[in-house]
């Protein structure tokens, strides 16, 4: 049934039933003895998102437009934001998203200018809600990002709570259960802290529909009723009708057909009692399922016409007012345009006849003036042309001489490309020459490949490995920040500091190496710590493989580690610590080390982003990491030497006319 998306729009006052009637009460009371001033609209403000907050929609929506009507006429714009937010919310609610859309985009307008950076974070989130609902889930994102950075910028937790949340639903709607519930347990902390129990009681509701998607039922109905207890504490009666409409949704999937029904009864009592149409609407549409199932075909004959009624004012309302404004404003168009035709016309006939006029009146002052102008003319034209003769002479030899010099700086530039050349070139051979060979992997890995293909002569992607005197094989993919020249600086100074690492300090676990390696070059590139100096780094996967007791330890920055079991079609993926080596934003924190047991005939794949985000195809878009992992799977069982070949062909194929975007490196290895 209904996301959780509540509590977004604006931070409302954990407080019971009563507690939020007896606020209203004095609000009113206030409103009334207040002259038309700012303050008036500040409490008219208030007393509508009291009212909203509660499910009362009329009184809101009417106490929002008085305070958008008096902020408008005393010019006070902080008033009329807050005003245009609260109608955006109400008119959400009710599933006027139109309209909805349009006051938020208003109120953020108005924040800008004001430069309220709390308001635009929350009219931008408002927006990302309605693009949400509307299945637009790459703009909605994109919303929420944006006022997520904000909201962070500011400190203001409630709105990093409410952000954070919305974002897990998005990743419910698509699917991605893991990241839905790891946003919500993010949200949870915030909210939590602060003692929201509205927000709390939201993603409760949340979890539980994660739990009905996975067809846990029993699981679901038990978040919903947690939810379901706080928000009757504190008297949030949309969040009341959505949980009892979840809960009775769950209770109808489980075939308990008898306490279904009541709760979706209650629910839609309630929601028809506040007006949220978007639950009168679910509710019906689970009735008319619940009645089916009971074999009374009458009543969900009756329960799906009630559905499809408001399903269609959703669309049908949303549908008009875009269609009415499109037309008005064609029609406004075309008629300036008619009126405007209709009097260039009259102009014109009347400017011919003056013109017809002044033909006769001029024509005879105008023969009599052309024979002597035509004599003026030929005499000067012959000074004009002997002029311009001496000027073309002259031209012709600076040309010649421009034409010389321009040849004199092309053969200095050449030569000067030569030499930049030759020496990127002598880099390449230093840059191969620090790679571990293929002799040295070989004599430790019976089966690997190293596809390795540099954008430009040098590269910033590097592999390195090293075999300890105990037998543990290190392996590591690695990703320099940039590539070309300055991407290849990097990799010279990080395969330096492996060398350190590993060989001469006798590091053995990839978190401690990764963890050790950053130090380092926040030391040699950030000496003062400083914010303004150098973001350089690298993106790694590092592996250490123990071949006598089958396992592999790995650490990850950024760039995850996939493992194909031997026969199976699927890959486990060791997820990466989203941090560079190097400096990064915000808490700096250890790398992540993991221990994982390995099977003969498993095959491990490293790499960089360089495959997957190369430009390509039919339609020129990014190759993909999903379409990589598809065909790492389906080339699994070939020999790794079958493997590079494969892949090689696939990224040049993809690629066609276009540039390589960037340094590409896939590593493979069988066990």
């Amino acid at each position: 049934m209904k996301y959780y998306l509540l509590c977004l729009f604006s931070v409302i006052t954990y407080c019971t039933s009563v507690a939020q009637n007896h606020i209203a009460d004095s609000l009113e009371a206030v409103v009334k003895t207040q002259q038309d001033d700012s303050n008036k609209v500040n409490t008219l403000n208030l007393l509508s998102k009291n009212q909203w907050g509660t499910g009362k929609y009329g009184p809101a929506l009417a106490n929002a437009t008085s305070a958008k009507t008096l902020a408008e006429k005393l010019g006070y714009n902080t008033g009329l934001a807050g005003a245009l937010k609260n109608g955006a919310i109400i008119y959400w609610y009710q599933g006027n998203y139109p309209l909805a859309l349009d006051y938020d985009f208003k109120a953020l307008d108005i924040n800008k200018k004001l430069n309220n950076k709390k308001g635009i974070a929350s009219c931008l989130g408002n927006i990302g809600i309605i693009y949400d609902e509307q299945g637009s889930y790459d703009k909605a994102m994109d919303y929420y990002n944006q006022s997520l950075s904000i909201y962070q910028s500011i400190g203001e937790k409630n709105g990093i709570a409410g952000v954070v949340n919305a974002i897990g639903v998005v990743y419910r709607e698509q699917k991605n259960y893991a990241k839905a519930r790891e946003y919500y347990e993010k949200a949870m902390t915030i909210d939590s802290e602060l003692g929201n129990k509205d927000g709390i009681a939201r993603i409760l509701g949340n979890i539980g529909n994660i739990y009905s998607d996975e067809n846990n039922e029993k699981k679901a109905v038990e978040f919903g009723l947690k939810a379901l207890a706080i928000y009757r504490e504190t008297g949030n009666r949309n969040g009341i009708a959505l949980n009892l409409g979840n809960i009775g949704d769950s209770y109808y999937k489980q075939k308990s057909f008898i306490t279904a029904k009541s709760y979706l009864d209650s629910a839609l009592a309630i929601s028809k009692e506040i007006g949220n149409v978007e639950v009168i609407r679910d509710v019906y549409g689970a009735l008319s399922l619940l009645d089916s199932a009971k074999n009374d075909f009458n009543a969900a004959l009756k329960d799906y016409k009630e559905y499809i009624i408001y399903r269609d004012s959703l669309i049908n309302d949303a549908n008009t007012k875009k269609t009415v404004q499109t037309e008005m404003n064609f029609e406004f168009s075309q008629k300036q345009a008619a009126e405007k035709a209709e009097q260039d016309k009259k102009d014109a006939i009347a400017e011919q006849g003056r013109n017809k006029q002044k033909v006769i009146r001029n024509s005879f002052i105008a023969g009599f003036i052309l024979m002597i102008a035509l004599a003026f003319f030929i005499f000067r034209g012959l000074q004009q042309k002997q002029k311009a003769n001496l000027i073309i002479t002259r031209q012709k030899e600076e040309v010649e001489q421009q034409k010389q010099l321009v040849e004199q700086q092309k053969t200095i530039v050449e030569e000067k490309n030569k030499d930049i050349t030759d020496s990127i070139h002598y880099a390449s051979r230093i840059q191969r020459a620090l790679l571990t060979t293929d002799e040295y992997i070989g004599k430790h890995l019976n089966e690997y490949f190293i596809l390795f293909k540099p954008r430009d002569i040098v590269s910033g992607d590097f592999y390195w490995s090293y075999t300890t005197p105990q037998g543990a094989v290190h392996i590591a993919c690695c990703d320099c920040t940039g590539h070309g020249v300055p991407g290849a600086f990097m990799s010279l100074l990080n395969i330096s500091m492996l060398n350190e690492s590993v060989i001469e300090r006798g590091i053995t676990t990839p978190d401690m190496v990764l963890n050790g390696i950053r130090t380092n070059i926040i030391k040699a590139l950030n000496p003062k710590g400083l914010d303004t100096e150098s973001k350089d780094g690298m993106d790694c996967s590092y592996c250490v493989f123990d071949m006598k007791h089958s396992t592999i330890q790995v650490a990850c920055a950024n760039n995850p580690v996939w493992i194909v079991r031997n026969g199976t079609q699927s890959v486990e993926e060791i997820a990466p610590d989203k941090m560079p080596v190097g400096i990064q934003y915000g808490t700096e924190k250890p790398f992540t080390l993991h221990t994982v047991k390995l099977n003969k005939g498993d095959c491990i794949y490293m790499f960089t982003d360089g495959y997957a985000d190369q430009f390509g195809g039919p339609k020129g878009k990014k190759f993909k990491y999903k379409t990589l992992q598809e065909k790492l799977i389906a080339i699994s069982h070939k020999p790794l030497a079958d493997q590079k070949q494969i892949l090689e062909n696939t990224i040049q194929n993809w690629k066609g006319d276009l540039e390589q975007v960037d340094d590409i490196l896939v590593i493979g290895i069988r066990i």
